[in-house]
């Protein structure tokens, strides 16, 4: 409860004359979700069957608030403010594990939480994944689907001094890339065709620089009937930077996958653009640690909080709800408990103490 007030004590966005503490409902509403709670009915519902356990550490003066209560909050709550000051939080956390190390940038959409009629349109979350704590660092909305300009604003959260940040093609830009630097951290962002002048000279560099076999680097791995080849190799590139208006471009990776997957054969080229010249062996870790954000965020997300069958989509209530998802996943990943997430929802709603060992473990 310490934690919640000095967090988020000072975003109530509710008139002085507001019936329920606002801290108290951010702990109910937490509480909830760790359980398995998906939306402002299920909070109130827990909050109902939970109260005897709530008391021991709440007061609770005007007993357990409605689901409409709830409703409110989150529908009111700026979603900037509550982002703002989770990230806040999370610069603790992650300055107590020794940095951010590698940060993975990528957009979320919340394919339930969409207006009447506009289904086309779902709500966005963007997210910072810090790839080495297996946590959520900070994680903004996307206004009207903008996930390019949401993730430059997300950049401003982080503590970017020392960090990687890596990132699909659609956030490969002469802006992010001028964030980044600015910010003190080194940039790895895939380049493809809407990079077209940048991508066509980053072709020619590396046709005209082939790589001696040492080199290169180049692992393999045979699972379950597949057999996955990558090879990397990275090339520098003096005055590309400059030429296409990219902050701190500093070389141009490469890297080559094969996939055979019941005698199918698969290939795929990608390339990156590089702040720092790293050396292969170094390139083809980062590549793969972006990917854990799908299933160290976005899967655990859908699987065990059922992100996208939450249909809450008035106001402000989607991203603030998502918000809160993303604390909760932070909260199990920081419990050193042998056990599936899955597994850690379903105990803390079963045991109260395992509830708040959990809930005081974030603080």
């Amino acid at each position: 409860m310490e934690t919640i007030q000095a967090v988020f004590g000072h975003l109530d966005p509710r008139d002085q004359n507001a019936r329920h503490d606002f801290c108290e409902i951010l702990f109910i509403a937490f509480a909830a979700m760790l359980c398995g709670a998906k939306n402002c009915s299920d909070i109130w519902r827990f909050g109902q069957e939970k109260e005897v356990m709530l008391r021991q550490v709440l007061t609770l003066a005007h007993g357990i608030p409605s689901h409409d209560t709830f409703s409110a909050l989150f529908r009111k709550l700026v979603p900037s403010a509550f982002a703002e000051a989770f990230a806040g939080f999370m610069r603790h956390v992650a300055s107590a594990a020794g940095g951010a190390g590698q940060i993975a940038i990528d957009g979320k959409s919340m394919r339930g939480a969409f207006e009447k009629g506009r289904q086309f349109a779902p709500r966005m979350m963007v997210s910072a994944w810090g790839a080495q704590l297996r946590m959520t660092l900070a994680a903004l909305p996307a206004q009207s689907g903008n996930e390019a300009r949401a993730a430059i604003e997300l950049l401003r959260l982080i503590d970017l001094r020392g960090a990687v940040v890596t990132a699909d093609a659609l956030h490969c830009s002469a802006r992010m890339a001028e964030e980044i630097t600015r910010r003190g951290g080194d940039y790895v962002l895939a380049l493809k065709g809407n990079q077209k002048l940048l991508l066509a000279d980053a072709e020619r560099l590396i046709a005209r620089r082939p790589t001696p076999k040492a080199a290169l680097a180049v692992t393999e791995e045979v699972s379950h009937g597949r057999l996955e080849r990558r090879a990397a190799r990275v090339v520098r590139a003096p005055g590309l930077g400059r030429k296409h208006g990219f902050a701190g471009l500093a070389a141009i990776g490469e890297v080559k996958r094969t996939r055979v997957i019941d005698g199918k054969r698969q290939e795929e080229r990608c390339l990156y653009v590089l702040s720092q010249p790293m050396s292969a062996n170094d390139l083809l870790p980062v590549v793969r640690r972006h990917w854990d954000v799908e299933n160290g965020l976005h899967w655990q997300l859908d699987v065990v909080f059922r992100e996208n069958n939450c249909r809450t989509r008035k106001d402000h209530g989607p991203e603030n709800l998502a918000l809160l998802r993303r604390f909760c996943l932070n909260t199990f990943r920081a419990d050193s408990k042998k056990d599936t997430m899955r597994g850690k929802m379903m105990r803390a709603g079963w045991n109260d103490a395992y509830l708040f060992q959990l809930m005081t473990q974030m603080r």
